[in-house]
């Protein structure tokens, strides 16, 4: 069974399509603490990948970069929490089809 899934139709930027996980359980990723993204989600010197997820802002942001960035059902697992993602939804500032793949998958998050 897939944790993820492209989606064709919606793109996370030009050349990219959104990767959505088709089961927001099987993500649980750290909802507290200092988590530093690797390079390749975060393509800016340390300390830019670093982010204390107990600060609003810092949160928002690393599900914000893990959203449009991932291309791999494991980073989608490693870095976000499913009740964290669902949350936060609300108050991402996403690109129109990564909020339209992920809430064609999970109608919930749109409510």
């Amino acid at each position: 069974m897939s944790t993820g899934a492209l989606t064709a139709d919606r793109r996370s930027r030009p050349g990219r399509r959104a990767l959505v996980a088709t089961d927001l359980r099987t993500l649980r990723g750290p909802v507290t603490g200092v988590v530093d993204l690797p390079h390749r989600l975060v393509w800016a010197p340390s300390p830019a990948g670093r982010f204390d997820l107990d600060d609003p802002y810092d949160r928002k942001r690393m599900y914000e970069i893990v959203l449009r960035e991932a291309i791999q059902s494991g980073e989608l697992r490693t870095w976000l929490n499913g009740g964290l993602l669902a949350d936060l939804w609300p108050e991402l500032y996403l690109p129109r089809g990564v909020r339209q793949a992920w809430e064609a998958v999970h109608p919930g998050l749109a409510a």
